[in-house]
């Protein structure tokens, strides 16, 4: 379930399902979407995003990330995150893998303990990342970086992903919290602005023909033949035998 945790102008959203490590289903994932909408109707001037227990979140859920709605729930909230108008700081306290760097990488700010790790192991599931998260982590966390996380299923802690990290903290929370309440008393409107800004100007592509290439070849992976490899090896549990076609 998603817990909600008002601290006057900041709201705490928190994952807790931590007996999955926090893996996301499609209803925790429109659960987080719901609570994020109501928190910002309800006044909240900052967002705090964190995840009960020793894990921000593991990833998706692989026994439900095939079912109908999943990926469209799971992108609908990250989009959310990046469009509401408030600032949102992920408390990324351990690792933070596969929809958990989404989330990570949705937030506008992050606070990260010694422990956290970020990984996006999709080539090693037959999976795959929409454009905008790829062009994301490149932005945030580097090319080398993300070529290592995208291209070898590389898990980066914080000293090799440093792009990810903006503060670091032994207790992420408190100081996720303590920062959102400074970030709460600033203009709203500018606050607003200044997001929009950043995502638009440094984000926004302008190459419809590279982009719809893109999107053909993310549609492509989750109809390939490769995920029902990755599903089959796992509930075989065995290493996947990709095949190139």
């Amino acid at each position: 379930m998603i817990e909600t945790h008002a601290h006057d102008a900041v709201t705490e959203l928190r994952i807790v399902r931590p007996e999955r490590r926090n893996a996301l289903d499609t209803e925790h994932c429109r659960d987080l979407h719901a609570a994020l909408d109501t928190a910002v109707a309800g006044g909240a001037r900052a967002v705090v995003l964190t995840g009960e227990g020793t894990a921000f979140c593991s990833g998706a859920d692989l026994d439900t990330v095939g079912d109908a709605g999943f990926l469209d729930a799971l992108y609908a909230v990250l989009q959310r995150l990046v469009e509401v108008e408030v600032p949102v700081i992920a408390a990324v306290q351990g690792p933070a893998i596969g929809a958990g760097t989404q989330l990570a990488l949705a937030a506008d700010l992050r606070v990260c303990s010694d422990r956290a790790v970020f990984g996006l192991p999709t080539a090693a599931l037959g999976l795959a990342v929409d454009p905008w998260t790829v062009r994301r982590l490149a932005l945030l966390a580097g090319g080398g970086p993300a070529r290592r996380m995208l291209l070898t299923c590389e898990r980066l802690d914080v000293t090799a992903a440093v792009g990810l990290v903006d503060r670091l903290a032994d207790d992420p929370g408190a100081a996720a919290l303590s920062w959102a309440a400074e970030v709460a008393e600033l203009a709203p409107l500018t606050l607003a602005y200044n997001k929009l800004a950043v995502n638009r100007l440094l984000e926004d592509p302008i190459d419809s023909v590279t982009l719809d290439a893109v999107a053909a070849g993310f549609s492509a992976c989750w109809a390939s033949a490769d995920l029902v490899e990755g599903r089959r090896a796992r509930e075989e549990r065995r290493a996947p035998r990709f095949v190139r076609k």
